[in-house]
């Protein structure tokens, strides 16, 4: 095991990791930007570095500010947390080349499966279900037109190197492709610096799930169950809860079999998430692989009673898994919550600012994962992440209730937040009966 890591993120994530290795007796080293002196992760961590202004591009982003703590600090791993760099394969490599071991997967099964059209090879070659589209990116106007009248409308247009919904087009007739066609290619241009696209067909109405999974580097692999995260707004999750509502133990079992084939096909160690779309009929289709820990992993801790960040550790340092898929046995159900600090009664609007009061919920089965206290500044630089709220329960009604009281209970004051609208979507009809969809919350719940 690792003596001394650095954790290269900030916020809720970064405090995550911190508390894991001091309850395994490794040494943390926290990065800072001039924005975050007074975050709580630098009391916590054993040593901290500032690394740049609060720009993320000047700090968060800056391999080399990273590297230079990495090696003054002389920590032997990184872990970088969930957004910023955690799926970037050049920082990956970087590490690799410093010999400071990188807490994620080898460069390679990053660099094929961050590419989507990649991906969707190697999921054909793991016979795990893709959705029907174009064989790689789609080059002009005129290619697309055809592939368009070959798989029909409605489709997606998506960036071929990235994620979070952006370099993303929806198209349901050939007058909007063109336009469409051009507006994802700039836009991915601009967020991921590469203006590939693919095109699919758009599956409508459906769940979104993803299999958790963990692989070591001695050739084993299980799968940890299912989050179901449906309830999302323009490809941003809102809520998460495991196992889903809406899936049978066969699907389950196979969903997470294929998870499991198509990891092993791309040569895959760490913890990872393969993101599937389920239609009511629930015929399944891959759409990518995160290739790190998630924002929602705390609900599979919760039903699995794992700690993923632990298991992260102890992969990469060379250490077997120790358990077979047989020893995973989820109990109850969990269900996360993200409070935002944003008002979704202007569209979701970020709303930073001081938090004149803030009291969390507790009590048994509740855990909330912050980095926010009263007195607290939201900044206005990064993710509008201010907690995550988990709630475990015997079954689904019971986490469902639990929840309500926990939101009940939340004190966020001083600016606006999302609990409002977690309320409401735990006494919609819709979420109760598990009929809700990917775009619930853009076309009926909004209005």
């Amino acid at each position: 095991m690792f003596s001394r890591v650095l954790v290269a993120n900030r916020g809720e994530i970064a405090l995550r990791v911190i508390r894991t290795c001091k309850r395994l007796g490794i040494e943390t080293v926290a990065v800072y930007s001039e924005g975050d002196r007074d975050s709580v992760h630098l009391k916590l961590a054993d040593q901290s570095y500032c690394i740049g202004p609060p720009e993320v591009g000047k700090s968060y982003l800056k391999i080399e500010n990273i590297i230079a703590a990495a090696e003054v600090a002389d920590v032997e791993a990184i872990h970088p947390g969930y957004g910023f760099l955690a799926e970037n394969s050049r920082f990956a490599d970087v590490c690799r080349s410093c010999q400071i071991s990188f807490i994620g997967p080898p460069v390679e099964a990053m660099q094929s499966l961050g590419d989507k059209v990649q991906a969707r090879e190697i999921a054909k070659k793991a016979n795990v279900p893709t959705v029907p589209g174009s064989d790689g990116p789609v080059e002009n106007d005129q290619a697309a037109l055809e592939i368009a009248h070959k798989i029909g409308y409605p489709l997606l247009i998506k960036a071929a190197a990235g994620g979070g919904g952006r370099g993303m087009r929806a198209v349901h007739n050939d007058a909007s492709l063109v336009p469409a066609f051009a507006a994802a290619k700039a836009e991915a241009q601009i967020a991921f610096g590469e203006p590939a696209v693919y095109m699919e067909k758009l599956v409508e109405n459906a769940h979104h799930v993803e299999i958790q999974v963990i692989a070591d580097t001695h050739g084993n692999a299980v799968y940890l169950g299912e989050r179901d995260c449906t309830m999302q707004r323009r490809h941003q999750k809102l809520i998460e809860e495991s196992p889903s509502p809406i899936l049978t133990k066969k699907v389950r079992e196979e969903m997470g079999r294929a998870a499991v084939r198509l990891i092993k096909h791309a040569a895959y160690q760490n913890a990872g998430t393969v993101e599937f779309l389920v239609t009511k009929d629930l015929n399944y289709y891959f759409i990518e692989v995160n290739a790190r820990i998630q924002v929602e992993h705390p609900v599979t801790e919760m039903v699995t009673g794992l700690d993923l960040v632990e298991e992260q550790l102890r992969v990469a340092s060379g250490e077997p898994l120790k358990y077979k898929q047989k020893n995973i046995s989820p109990k109850g159900h969990a269900i996360e919550c993200r409070i935002n600090a944003e008002d979704p009664s202007l569209n979701f609007a970020p709303r930073p600012g001081r938090l004149s009061m803030f009291f969390p919920p507790s009590g048994p089965g509740i855990r909330v994962d912050t980095h926010a206290y009263t007195g607290y500044s939201v900044p206005p630089q990064y993710d509008s992440l201010v907690a995550k709220l988990i709630v475990h329960g015997g079954n689904r009604d019971e986490a469902i209730q639990k929840t309500r009281l926990a939101l009940e209970e939340f004190v966020l004051e001083g600016i606006p937040s999302t609990i409002p609208f977690h309320r409401r979507v735990l006494d919609h009809e819709r979420f109760l009966k598990g009929t809700h969809y990917t775009k619930f919350v853009d076309e009926e719940l909004m209005e």
